[in-house]
């Protein structure tokens, strides 16, 4: 049961950082961002062709390397993300919900078929692979690797909700997300707010796809598919718009498949966790932590 728990706490963080992206943007724009799963796949290859480039200094450092390249690969990642918000969504910022919704589609098979264009169609294998010692806690057997990349989702998250709910450009964000006209009209910059929101988020899910890539081995240009509709659950789950609804939501379904996986068998997992989301929203269709949203007319 331990051990259980503990996949389901390790897969369900990878969930809670891209979930946190699409809570981000939609909590913002109204949006939501389907390409945002696979800015997970580019920060993915980003780290794979950084760490190939250096594979002299990743061999003798591979921990602190991984760490080196988790940042230069967060940095891109999100410039890429403010780059689709700058070209796909700002002109459509005004016009109809489903016409943002189709661009959001589009940029997201641009981003996985321009990968296969870059990169090719064949999975590629991380150059570096943590793996090393473990340690058994309570029956659970517990990779270091494994408490690395949980601690270093912990302190990505815990620092996103400090910036958002003690800054001042914390305070900039939840203002638009309250009444962004009111925002512009109190002197905040709506279209800097927003782009470096697309950053963060971003920068978020490119950190998630260095972590995966590193400690399953393996990346593909059509990786950040799933997981995007995984994130996308989470976010739901917990309810979207909420930071830690998205958090909560990513650990919530990472124990749901964990549990499924167990006892169903893991060609059973993604029905599984998908069956729970739709009986979940007939019951709770706001999620753990939303809030009902009342409409004046």
């Amino acid at each position: 049961m331990t051990q259980i728990i503990w996949n389901g706490l390790f897969v369900g963080s990878f969930y809670a950082l891209v979930a946190l992206g699409y809570s981000m943007v939609y909590g913002i724009m109204k949006l939501l961002n389907f390409a945002h799963g696979d800015l997970y796949m580019v920060g993915a290859f980003v780290g794979f062709a950084l760490l190939t480039s250096f594979s002299g200094f990743t061999a003798t450092l591979s921990l602190v390397a991984l760490l080196v390249v988790l940042l230069l690969s967060m940095v891109g990642t999100g410039l890429a993300g403010v780059a689709i918000e700058r070209i796909a969504y700002r002109p459509l910022r005004n016009a109809p919900r489903l016409s943002l919704l189709i661009t959001a589609v589009g940029a997201s098979f641009a981003l996985e078929y321009g990968m296969r264009i870059v990169a090719g169609p064949n999975p590629q294998v991380y150059p570096v692979r943590l793996g090393g010692s473990s340690v058994h806690v309570l029956g659970a057997r517990i990779g270091v690797a494994q408490l690395v990349l949980i601690g270093v989702a912990i302190a990505l998250m815990v620092a996103l909700n400090a910036m958002v709910m003690r800054s001042r450009q914390g305070r900039a964000m939840r203002a638009i997300a309250l009444d962004p006209v009111a925002s512009r009209l109190m002197g905040v910059d709506v279209n800097r707010v927003i782009a470096r929101a697309f950053f963060i988020g971003s920068a978020l899910a490119g950190a998630a796809g260095v972590m995966a890539g590193s400690y399953y081995g393996s990346i593909n240009f059509l990786m950040g598919f799933i997981i995007g509709l995984k994130a996308f659950t989470a976010a739901v789950i917990g309810g979207i718009g909420s930071f830690k609804g998205a958090m909560l939501g990513g650990v919530v379904l990472g124990l749901l498949e964990a549990f499924g996986t167990h006892y169903l068998g893991g060609q059973w997992r993604d029905v599984f966790a998908f069956a729970f989301l739709i009986l979940f929203l007939t019951v709770r269709p706001t999620g753990l932590l939303g809030e009902r949203v009342t409409e004046r007319v």
